[in-house]
């Protein structure tokens, strides 16, 4: 089937859960009450997919409060009791970030309990996201390694036990998610190609990478409004991908700068395309989504194109959300209905 449908990640927690429309959310609950509402919010997010038509579903991020602190929360040798404040992704903007103090283990399993949960409700693909480790290590602070590459290769380790365990759960699609990427692009080539290599070693099944301009919080939006009318940084760091194992790229495409003819140089790859704005409250239309992937159908051949968000919906109202997931499924059908 041609351009099969997925989120990049993220979908709003219910309010029961977690406080709505944050980045950061404060939990409603606690202790065991907290567990059981994290597996219930997963499968409320595979209905949500499944009803608006998705092949490709995932768990929503439902059990992580952060989409890169969800993972360190698992980790021995960070401490969080004692965060300082750092510049992240270039020093677009400062956050409280936890300091690693150690040697870097996994305390056990990350995310089995979401993944297994929503492996048993659903006949379709699954696909887990984890923070890339050029992402995690840009949004820690280094008292232990001394060298931020060899941090990035201690949990480039750590992702691969998670992302083996992952795949023997029943995970279909494994996607890192690497907004570092497109901030440190004289870097990619070499160790960041390099770490993400390390995390996928040995995996069989699916392997994707989400790399784009952020989520839509106004930090993010007035850095892109100071990029210029054409974005044209990814022509350092698509080469170096196409030539990667990994097998999927996901990228920005509708309302953003990137011109669509980068895309080419991402050869040989299936590339996820973003239909869906998360910057905006605009509901596309599903014309408007098989559109733009008609558009990319001029550098990207059709059987590689997944329609997909440009980027998680975390902190998104929910009707809006859901209301954006039912074009995806709808535009893709268009789609398939226009282009086959």
């Amino acid at each position: 089937m041609i351009f099969p449908a997925t989120v990049a990640g993220s979908l709003p927690k219910p309010s029961w859960l977690a406080e709505p429309n944050k980045l950061w959310p404060q939990w409603r609950l606690s202790g065991a009450e907290l567990a059981a509402g994290k597996l219930d919010a997963t499968l409320l997010a595979i209905k949500w997919q499944e009803d608006a038509g998705l092949d490709i579903v995932g768990d929503g991020e439902m059990s992580r409060q952060h989409f890169v602190h969800g993972f360190l929360e698992f980790v021995d040798g960070i401490d969080f009791a004692h965060k300082v404040e750092m510049g992240i992704r270039g020093d677009r903007y400062k956050a409280m970030v936890p300091v690693v103090q150690g040697d870097l283990t996994l305390k056990g399993r990350v995310h089995q309990a979401e993944a297994r949960h929503a492996r048993a409700h659903t006949r379709r693909k699954l696909k887990i996201t984890l923070p890339g480790p050029m992402t995690i290590s840009d949004t820690v602070a280094d008292s232990h390694y001394g060298d931020k590459v060899k941090m990035a290769m201690a949990f480039a380790d750590l992702l691969n036990q998670e992302a083996r365990a992952l795949q023997a759960d029943g995970v279909d699609v494994i996607q890192f998610d690497e907004p570092a990427f497109n901030v440190f692009m004289d870097e990619v080539p070499g160790w960041g190609i390099e770490a993400l290599h390390r995390a996928i070693d040995g995996l069989t099944c699916l392997t994707a990478v989400h790399i784009c301009y952020g989520y839509g919080i106004q930090a993010n939006i007035d850095w892109k409004n100071s990029l210029g009318q054409e974005w044209t940084q990814y022509e350092k760091i698509f080469p170096a991908l196409a030539k990667s194992r990994i097998k999927q790229v996901s990228v920005e495409a509708i309302n953003s700068r990137v011109p669509l003819k980068l895309l080419s140089l991402l050869d040989g790859k299936d590339v996820l395309v973003g239909v869906i704005d998360v910057a905006n409250d605009e509901i596309e239309t599903p014309e408007r989504v098989a559109h733009v992937i008609g558009e990319v159908m001029k550098f990207v051949p059709k059987q590689r194109i997944v329609a997909c968000t440009n980027c998680g919906m975390a902190p998104m109202r929910r009707d809006i959300a859901q209301a954006k997931l039912l074009a995806l499924g709808a535009g893709a059908k268009l789609a398939r209905e226009k282009f086959s």
